[in-house]
Parts: structure tokens; C-alpha cells; sequence
């Protein structure tokens, strides 16, 4: 009777990773279904901003952190680095939604595949984070794929790359700031409501926003706070309750999705194109595999008795 009652808590701490990754995965179709209805990205982008400031204030509460949002709004230092991971952010939600309105999400979800590959360079680079041979081989396969991605565009895969660095840059600074995902999250939202809310305005007093003309219309752009903010928390959740090794196999799991939605909307996918993912995929492979041998390594070396 004791085995379900130890599982359940890394059961649960999967199902919730595997719903974060999930929701990411299908965010496109928010997007387009926004897009659909005459929503430009900047539009998408400024609700996203608004509405997320309220669910994501909510978990706050929920979680009892209101305490250390006000001690980070008193801290300047805390202050100015949330400051820049809200840019960084910005930047990162901005270029996705553009994306995937105007037929690049393949190219976007290129970006969610080699961004766990360009966070171990930035490991080794910063932290001095060791990287052992199939690190590097995931590293290699990754980069072929992104050199036969610009034969297929015809150009460096800018989306991509900003992508992968942007969201990168974001963890990087989370990693660092001392405050918790869901209080720092809210002050996130809380920077960028004044922007967000100015554009929404300006939109409206010149006949140019689509939010509000329809019921329809309003529920799309409300769904963007929940969107924003449940994955997060699920993430945050989960991240604590479960091997990174595992994240980092479950991580695929979304930009998997974004893929088969880019394909299945129409865009592109021409033969170079394949390749370029097949060396990708194959990275990706690779790193998830090493992964999961370097825990199960781990765990066989904390089992094996040692000195006292």
C-alpha cells in the first residue's frame, strides 16, 4: 500500500511538467486564432501583457508570496535584474507571437530545440560547467542542423537564434535573482502592464483594436493570461519535484508540437528543410539520452556504500 503513496508525488511532478510543455507546445494556435480574428502581434503581445498581470497576481496569492514581492520591489538591485528578464522576455514573447501569425513557426520551434544545447555552451562559457563528449556531439548535430536550416531559408534562421538566446538570457538571470518563479513572474507582468495597457488604448481610440468588438473576440485575448501564466507555474512545480534530466527529455515535448502545427497549417517543409531537423532531432536525442544516463549514474553512485 506504501509503493502508490512514494510514486505519486513523481508522478505528479511529471504529469505537471508534461502539461507545462504541453500548453507551450499548442500556444500557436492561440496565436493564430487571435490573428484570425484581425489581431496584429502587437495587439497579441499588449493582452498578453495585460491579462497576465491578473493571473499571475492571483498565484501569488494563492502561494502566500506576497511577502517577497514587496521585498523585491524594495530591493534595487533585485529590481533592475527582474528589470532586464522582463525585456529579455518581452523580446522573446514579441518574436514568438510575430512568428507564428506570419508562417514561421516551424522556424520558431527550431529555436525551443536548440535552446537546451545553447544552455549548455553558455554553462561551460559562464559557469565553467563541464560538457562531456555526447554534450559535444548534441552540440555539433545541432549546429549542422541550424547551417542546413539557413540553406533552406536562404538566410541565418534569425528567428531561431533569437529565440534560443533570448529565452536563454531569461533562465540564465532567473537562475541568479532570489525571488520565486511566481513572485518574480508578477513583477514581470507588473513592468510590462504600463505598456501593454497604453497600446491597448491607443488601439482602441483609433478604431484599431479587435479585442473588445465581439465577446469572441474578448475571450481570445483573456485566454492570453492563463496561457501565460499556468505553464509557468506548472513548470516552477514541477522543476522542483523532479529530476532535471527528466525535464530536460520532457522539454522536447513542445517545440515536437509546435512543429506538427507548423506543418499542418501549410508552411513549407522542403527536403533541405527535413535534414536540417533530422540533425536536430537527433541532438536533441542525444542530449536527452546523456541526460538520463548521467542520473542514472548518479543514482547508482549514492547507492554504492562509501566512507562515514
Amino acid at each position: 500500500m506504501s509503493e502508490p503513496v512514494a510514486t505519486s508525488p513523481a508522478r505528479a511532478a511529471f504529469l505537471s511538467a508534461v502539461g507545462c510543455y504541453v500548453i507551450w507546445g499548442f500556444m500557436p494556435l492561440l496565436f493564430m486564432g487571435q490573428a484570425a480574428l484581425g489581431f496584429s502581434a502587437g495587439e497579441i503581445l499588449s493582452h498578453r501583457a495585460l491579462w497576465s498581470v491578473l493571473f499571475a497576481g492571483a498565484l501569488v496569492l494563492l502561494a502566500g508570496h506576497t511577502g517577497q514581492v514587496r521585498a523585491a520591489l524594495g530591493q534595487p538591485r533585485t529590481l533592475a535584474w527582474l528589470a532586464l528578464a522582463t525585456v529579455l522576455i518581452a523580446i522573446n514573447w514579441g518574436l514568438y507571437v510575430w512568428a507564428t501569425t506570419h508562417g514561421a513557426t516551424l522556424e520558431a520551434s527550431l529555436g525551443y530545440y536548440i535552446n537546451p544545447l545553447l544552455n549548455m555552451v553558455v554553462g561551460l562559457w559562464l559557469f565553467r560547467e563541464r560538457i562531456d563528449r555526447w554534450g559535444w556531439v548534441a552540440i555539433g548535430l545541432a549546429a549542422v542542423g541550424v547551417l542546413f536550416q539557413a540553406l533552406a531559408l536562404g538566410r541565418p534562421p534569425w528567428i531561431s537564434i533569437a529565440l534560443a538566446l533570448s529565452f536563454g538570457a531569461y533562465g540564465i538571470i532567473k537562475k541568479r535573482v532570489p525571488v520565486e518563479a511566481q513572485a518574480g513572474l508578477f513583477i514581470e507582468c507588473l513592468l510590462l502592464l504600463p505598456f501593454g495597457l497604453v497600446f491597448v488604448v491607443w488601439l482602441q481610440t483609433h478604431g484599431l483594436g479587435h479585442a473588445f468588438a465581439t465577446p469572441e473576440a474578448f475571450g481570445w485575448a483573456l485566454l492570453n493570461g492563463p496561457a501565460t501564466v499556468l505553464p509557468l507555474a506548472l513548470f516552477a512545480w514541477a522543476a522542483r519535484r523532479m529530476p532535471l534530466s527528466t525535464m530536460g527529455f520532457v522539454q522536447f515535448l513542445a517545440p515536437t508540437l509546435q512543429f506538427g502545427i507548423g506543418v499542418a497549417t501549410g508552411e513549407a517543409f522542403t527536403p533541405l528543410r527535413a535534414v536540417s531537423f533530422a540533425f536536430i532531432w537527433l541532438g536533441a536525442g542525444v542530449f536527452a539520452a546523456a541526460a538520463m544516463m548521467r542520473s542514472r549514474a548518479a543514482k547508482r553512485a549514492l547507492a554504492e556504500p562509501g566512507l562515514v
